[in-house]
């Protein structure tokens, strides 16, 4: 046995929301060896003292844009539709494979350090993300974020963005044991025609690849979508086949009953982020509805450009009072189901269901462990109510997957902080802001 987490309480995650407490979980290679009361009589190489820990599953993020770290704070308070095109995209355009691959890893340390495990992430440059997954350890679906406007000319073996996917598929795609999966990217309907639609569609069935988009985030885009073509982007979308593979669609803030009764059909998982629709006004999405439809809803921050951390922790919470203030029923979208939202429910929207998202023998050690003797989580009436409600991504003391630690005690074994930090001040920042003010304060 590698590692023995000892005296600690531990939230399984399991379909009864098991919670054992003054608990042993063990590690061997990796995986999830060991859950009992007692001991094991083997000799564990390495014993972490759980005493007033709460152990359970690493939290997915299942949309992120992690790059755009880089930008925390640069655009705030700002129109959805200014934010972006006066503020991000100027600022996106100038980055190069160098930048995302230290940005790509400062946001990984941000998410081990909030006891993320594993993210779906949708960007570009996708080979250098994938090398900072690579090196960080951390678990990734990664999607290459696909654009076109003009798509009379349209050629999936000339265009670039699919070239891109197809050699990022081709170098990556089940990397370290499935470690990194690629899936297939559709930016938006209102960034791209029915010719890509159909391409990636086709490409991610064949290949049997997930893919990721962006759906329903604005209420512009929704009525755009229906005035141009009588159906909604679900509607649409669906009769190009693209929810025929695996999808994780972002937002869905302003799904129609029917809609969510088609993704449900579809088994399309919806990706609630709920601080960054708040922040940029978007729209409160209706979860309960999802979820009643029968949709798999889980949590995402999308990009600290919009958010401004990635602490799933502030998600949950956000998400839970989202529901009751939207319904006004206090019972809607109670801590159980979000915490279920940030694990379960991502885990199987990124199709590792049997390897994560829950502590049981066999599992996959994606593994975290919260501090309770803080403060703000004394005393503990209820352990789920306390990491959902008064918990933040700050009282995460450990973060491991499969076995390896990859953030404990304000260290990063696999990333060079300090260095990622000097590539940022030295190249990052005075390349992507170089004509802003800004960067003289960066």
């Amino acid at each position: 046995m590698d590692t023995l987490f000892s005296h600690v309480t531990v939230l399984t995650m399991d379909a009864r929301m098991s919670l054992w407490t003054d608990a042993f979980v063990g590690v061997t290679d990796g995986k999830i060896s060991w859950l009992a009361k007692k001991a094991p009589e083997e000799q564990p190489q390495r014993i972490i003292d759980g005493s007033g820990m709460v152990l359970l599953p690493g939290l997915v993020n299942a949309h992120t844009h992690l790059p755009l770290s880089i930008l925390r704070g640069y655009a705030d308070d700002a129109a959805a539709e200014r934010w972006l095109n006066d503020y991000i995209l100027p600022r996106e355009e100038k980055l190069d494979a160098r930048c995302v691959k230290a940005a790509t890893l400062l946001g990984i340390a941000e998410s081990l350090r909030f006891g993320v495990t594993s993210v779906s992430e949708m960007y570009f440059y996708s080979d250098a993300q994938a090398e900072a997954f690579a090196e960080s350890g951390m678990k990734a679906n990664l999607a290459h974020s696909a654009t076109m406007y003009l798509g009379d000319d349209f050629d999936f073996e000339r265009d670039p963005a699919c070239q891109e996917l197809a050699a990022l598929h081709e170098k990556w795609h089940g990397y370290d044991h499935g470690r990194i999966q690629v899936e297939a990217g559709i930016d938006a309907v209102y960034t791209s025609t029915y010719q890509l639609w159909d391409a990636l569609a086709e490409y991610a069935i064949n290949n049997k690849l997930g893919l990721q988009l962006h759906l329903s985030e604005t209420k512009q885009a929704q009525d755009e979508c229906e005035e141009k073509y009588g159906l909604t982007p679900a509607q649409l979308l669906d009769c190009h086949h693209v929810f025929d593979p695996r999808v994780t669609a972002a937002h869905c803030v302003h799904l129609t009953q029917e809609d969510m009764q088609l993704l449900a059909k579809r088994r399309v998982s919806a990706v609630h982020c709920p601080v960054s629709e708040l922040k940029l006004a978007s729209g409160c999405a209706d979860v309960m509805g999802m979820v009643k439809a029968g949709m798999n809803v889980c949590l995402g921050t999308d990009s600290a450009a919009s958010n401004n951390n990635l602490d799933l922790f502030e998600e949950m919470k956000a998400c839970a009072l989202m529901a009751k203030g939207r319904t006004g029923d206090p019972t809607a979208v109670p801590a159980e189901a979000a915490l279920m939202m940030a694990t379960v429910c991502g885990a199987r929207a990124q199709g590792r269901e049997a390897e994560c998202g829950q502590i049981a023998v066999g599992m996959d050690a994606d593994l975290i462990l919260v501090d309770f003797n803080q403060p703000h989580l004394i005393p503990c009436h209820n352990v789920i109510s306390n990491l959902v409600y008064a918990a933040s991504g700050h009282d995460v003391a450990l973060t491991m997957v499969r076995g390896k630690i990859l953030y404990a005690d304000g260290k990063f074994p696999t990333i060079d902080l300090n260095a990622v930090a000097r590539e940022l001040h030295d190249y990052v920042i005075p390349k992507v802001f170089s004509d802003s003010p800004e960067a003289k304060n960066a």
